[in-house]
């Protein structure tokens, strides 16, 4: 019977689309979606807003577009039917739609946001919007109400409570949406902190994180009582989670609580030119768990936050960002290195990037085995846009300088005595 009585309502669905009144709510819809677009247009402005979860690159593809036009639609819808002179044949198919593209854009663009670098957010993604289309298709259809009498039907008993699939599928989907909110929050909160951030980056970062943390945290808690699950429970797993903490997962909580150390004492911060475990780079970002680090020639190291508390650090960032540099170079015997120093001095100041304080200076290093060695230092303040390209640039000033004075950088040259014969 349930089957017959789908079918007559799809019957009297489709050929409601054929009376002159479906033109009519065409008419409206086509307004209602054309006033949400132009009301979205206004809002965003001229320009896309790139990772903005309300409006997304263009118009149409955040979250604010398909509000105003499903509340447009529903306000549509009720002024028809208010009028009654036109059956409503459009709008119960418009409103699942959009409701169904709603649900979609959100989870996308809040999943986007928070884990913006994740390939299983993308199957979640694409999961959820098979999930909101084809319930939109039961909805339409008729089947939805159906099959849930049908999972209400199938219950069992957990001591004094008795729960049907039903009451577990809704509590799921709570859990997701609550999930899904909060995220959202979270992440709104973690770019209004980003913001603007220069010297106080990291302790921005740690206050999102942490603030990430407990709104999850209170996501979960909501989540699992709307799913049905008795709070008080969480002590004995409470229990067993920090047993399981003390034996298999001590290395994974010392990563997350020196993630929070180093981001408390500041010791590095993002930006910051380090070397750890013989690997040099510029830190480029600081999370709970690890932090990256990026080298000059663009490899990335992923180091574990308890590496950097328990290991030696270099940073050439935390108290000056400025670093000495030095190059060797060898001139003949005989060479008025009085006359030659301050020269090679001012030759090497007006090398770009070398800084003027503290200024360069040459120094007579070594009486070598081919001619006189003489170590030239120099400082620059940009350690980060590498430092073989300005000891490069330094050495073919310097070069330039002893040819021009007609200097000879001496050669490796062995005297070689011949036995006189016996």
């Amino acid at each position: 019977m349930g089957g017959v009585a789908t079918a007559e309502d799809l019957g009297r669905l489709f050929a409601s689309f054929l009376q002159p009144g479906a033109l009519i709510e065409l008419a409206v819809l086509a307004a209602c979606l054309g006033v949400a677009w132009l009301a979205v247009r206004l809002l965003r402005g001229p320009e896309p807003q790139r990772g903005s979860i309300w409006f997304g690159r263009g118009v149409v593809d955040g979250v604010l577009f398909p509000v105003f036009a499903l509340l447009l639609a529903l306000v549509g819808r009720w002024a028809l039917l208010a009028l009654g002179t036109v059956p409503i044949a459009v709008f119960k198919l418009v409103v699942p739609v959009l409701l169904s593209l709603l649900v979609i854009r959100l989870t996308v663009r809040v999943l986007r946001a928070a884990f913006p670098t994740s390939q299983v957010m993308r199957v979640v993604e694409r999961s959820v919007s098979w999930l909101a289309w084809i319930l939109m298709v039961l909805w339409i259809t008729g089947v939805l109400p159906l099959i849930l009498a049908e999972l209400d039907a199938i219950q069992w008993k957990i001591g004094s409570t008795r729960i049907s699939v039903r009451n577990l599928l809704e509590g799921v989907v709570a859990a997701i949406a609550v999930m899904v909110v909060a995220l959202w929050i979270s992440a709104a909160l973690e770019q209004k902190l980003l913001k603007g951030a220069t010297d106080n980056i990291s302790i921005r970062k740690m206050a999102a994180n942490a603030l990430r943390a407990l709104l999850l945290f209170v996501g979960l808690m909501f989540a699992l009582s709307a799913a049905g699950i008795d709070l008080t429970a969480l002590g004995v797993l409470g229990g067993a989670l920090g047993v399981g903490i003390g034996f298999g997962l001590q290395k994974l909580a010392a990563n997350y609580i020196s993630g929070f150390v180093i981001l408390a004492e500041r010791s590095m911060r993002i930006g910051d030119m380090v070397r750890v475990d013989n690997f040099e780079g510029r830190i480029t970002d600081i999370n709970t768990r690890y932090t990256v680090i990026r080298a000059l020639n663009g490899r990335e190291s992923i180091v574990p936050n308890e590496m950097l508390i328990t290991s030696r650090v270099e940073n050439a960032s935390l108290a000056d960002s400025r670093v000495l540099l030095s190059t060797v170079v060898q001139v003949a015997y005989g060479t008025d290195v009085q006359t030659l120093i301050p020269r090679l001095t001012d030759v090497v100041a007006a090398v770009p990037r070398v800084l003027a304080d503290p200024g360069p200076g040459v120094q007579l290093s070594a009486f070598a085995a081919d001619g006189l060695e003489l170590t030239v230092l120099f400082w620059i303040a940009d350690p980060e846009n590498g430092q073989g390209n300005i000891r490069s640039t330094v050495n073919l000033a310097l070069l330039q300088a002893l040819n021009d004075a007609g200097i000879e950088i001496p050669f490796p040259q062995r005297v070689l005595h011949r036995a006189a014969r016996p």
